[in-house]
């Protein structure tokens, strides 16, 4: 009776588990939206509150993913932790590569806090074009964050281990800011044709609610999307413990399991993941037709072209050949490719884009590239 009484208790828990996280977040997303969007409650005490709600997410989304993935995975998989063997082969030279994953670090924080702070304290730049590329500077924040503090600790450790739950957590923030980039570029070409092929209804169209929509809708998306994925790898029974990466990847933890049977439903919708990102494509793919087709018209639409429509094509094309040389990597490669080379397809769309978006966008756009000049100018006057 009391062991049927406990098992009662244990499935209340699970199930209010999964009720409350959700309830939390709809409550405080509610609040902060409401207050962003309405100019009247931008008042001190309304912002405190928004601030109070943003410190909550913060603080619930550090326990709730993990607690809710312990609930999941408890009796479906023995294996507690992983261990990350990517390192294993270039540990001999570990000092000079923590030092230079630092730099490249710090200067991923550098670059990009800096645009996303020049684009918030301006208000000449509270644009659709603008606040489109601080979000995309933001996302570069959020997944560079989730690996390389794990990947610093890793190269200054002798042994290379992650829990089962870090490990499925590290692999939601990785997809979900792959698949967040591309809906944010995808976004970026819509707004450029319509700026561009559609000025007399831009801003009719590209209205700041619009606008909220299309970042809320670049960011959640890829976020429940992966969410379903991982929650179907944690229901895995697993084989082994080593992943032979850097960090964790939701197809090679998949790969691990007893039974390939089990990994059907995982298989389907990675590739209804696929196809509706390659949708993604097609979309900005579309855009840029339109766009050069009618810049062809005339000499004032090409000046706008090169001077937004560069940058942004510069950025899309080193995402793309980043991200898809790692996927046919994981997908196709061989085992007997070298280790070195392994890594460097891991790592490169973690580096190459993080680090060359904020540098193309300053340089390139000349709001931006004024106002961080002004900064450097009045700065040397400070210091003369």
């Amino acid at each position: 009776m009391y062991i049927l009484l406990c098992t009662f208790c244990m499935n209340g828990l699970y199930g209010t588990t999964g009720f409350y996280p959700k309830f939390l977040f709809d409550i405080n997303i509610s609040i902060i939206v409401t207050i962003i969007l309405d100019q009247n409650l931008h008042e001190p005490m309304y912002i405190l509150l928004c601030s109070f709600c943003m410190n909550g997410l913060y603080g619930t989304t550090g326990f709730y993913p993990k607690f809710l993935l312990d609930l999941l995975m408890d009796n479906v998989s023995i294996i507690t932790v992983f261990t990350l063997s990517g390192l294993n082969e270039i540990m001999n030279h570990r000092t000079a590569l923590f030092y230079l994953t630092l730099l490249c670090y710090s200067v991923i924080l550098l670059v990009n806090i800096s645009i996303i702070a020049i684009i918030i304290l301006d208000k000449n730049l509270h644009e659709p074009m603008y606040i489109l590329l601080c979000t995309f500077c933001m996302n570069g924040l959020y997944g560079t964050t989730g690996i390389y503090p794990k990947f610093l600790a890793d190269l200054l450790s002798s042994v290379h281990i992650i829990s089962y739950s870090g490990c499925l957590v590290q692999a939601l923030v990785l997809y979900s800011f792959a698949c967040s980039d591309l809906s944010i570029l995808a976004v970026m070409a819509y707004d450029r044709y319509l700026a561009i092929c559609q000025p007399l209804q831009y801003h009719s169209i590209m209205t700041k609610q619009r606008l909220v929509q299309l970042v809320c809708f670049s960011w959640i998306t890829p976020f429940c999307i992966f969410s379903v994925n991982v929650f179907l790898t944690a229901r895995l029974r697993l084989c082994s413990s080593n992943i032979n990466r850097l960090f964790c990847v939701n197809w090679v933890i998949v790969k691990l399991a007893c039974s390939p049977a089990d990994t059907h439903i995982n298989s389907i919708i990675a590739y209804i993941t696929i196809i509706l990102y390659v949708l993604h494509g097609f979309l900005i793919i579309w855009s840029y037709m339109c766009l050069i087709k009618t810049c062809l018209r005339s000499v004032e639409n090409r000046r706008k072209f090169m001077q937004t429509c560069v940058p942004h094509l510069t950025s899309l094309i080193s995402f793309l050949v980043a991200i898809l040389f790692d996927l046919m990597h994981m997908r196709f490669g061989s085992k007997d490719t070298p280790q070195i080379l392994q890594n460097f397809a891991a790592i490169e769309f973690l580096v190459i884009p993080p680090i060359m978006n904020p540098l193309i966008y300053g340089f390139k756009l000349m709001k931006i590239r004024n106002r961080i000049l002004n900064c450097v100018y009045f700065k040397m006057n400070d210091k003369l």
